[in-house]
């Protein structure tokens, strides 16, 4: 039992440490700016219910999947990288990406447009980003049932963290006004850049690793 919890305290740790709830704060309300109370609400749901159904296969089955597809994590670290670097510069740029946001027309066709951000890249790469599902296949890796079912828990408490976040979040840029929030958003828009750029560097310093 003391075994099982201190892998729930390590795996929680690790995965705060690579999500950073905190940091995503910010990103999240630059993702949603313009959306209603209720629509903010459901991208934060989906998202975070995504990301987790993400980390839970990878931990089950992280190594299976990327033999069965022939991926390598570096490669994955670079499309997420560029995926990330790009919704980072229309950010920087005071701009509505359409990678990270749909348009007002597809508003108007569907609901589920406005949703969309949910998924990607809120869900992946942001949330379940390469080094989360890299954290969750180590925590798995040669581990028992016990310790598979602990690093799933451990992930889902702190999506059920971020959720609090994000609302309250929210909220707290409210009371800023919209001039503090375009002050964030294209903050948090050269983060994101370099995180991406960030990311890149490390799939290609693992290619190259692999390589030789």
């Amino acid at each position: 039992m003391d075994t099982a919890l201190t892998h729930g305290v390590t795996a929680f740790m690790g995965f705060f440490a690579i999500m950073n709830p905190v940091a995503n704060v910010p990103i999240f309300l630059g993702l949603t700016r313009g959306d209603d109370e209720h629509t903010t609400s459901q991208v934060a749901f989906r998202s975070l219910v995504f990301a987790f159904l993400i980390i839970a296969l990878f931990s089950v089955a992280g190594k299976i999947i990327f033999q069965l597809f022939g991926l390598t994590l570096p490669a994955f670290r670079i499309t997420g990288g560029l995926l990330v670097f790009l919704i980072g510069f229309h950010m920087l740029q005071g701009k509505q990406s359409k990678v990270q946001h749909p348009s007002e027309e597809d508003k108007q066709k569907s609901r589920e447009a406005a949703l969309s951000v949910a998924v990607s890249p809120l869900g992946m790469p942001i949330l379940a980003g390469p080094g989360t599902i890299a954290t969750a296949m180590s925590f798995s890796a040669g581990s028992g049932i016990v310790e598979v079912a602990t690093t799933i828990t451990a992930f889902a408490l702190l999506c059920m963290l971020t959720y609090v976040l994000f609302i309250f979040g929210e909220r707290l840029v409210g009371y800023l006004g919209a001039s503090a929030l375009g002050v964030i958003t294209r903050m948090m828009g050269l983060i994101l850049a370099v995180i991406g750029t960030q990311m890149v560097i490390e799939g290609l310093h693992g290619a190259f690793n692999l390589a030789g």
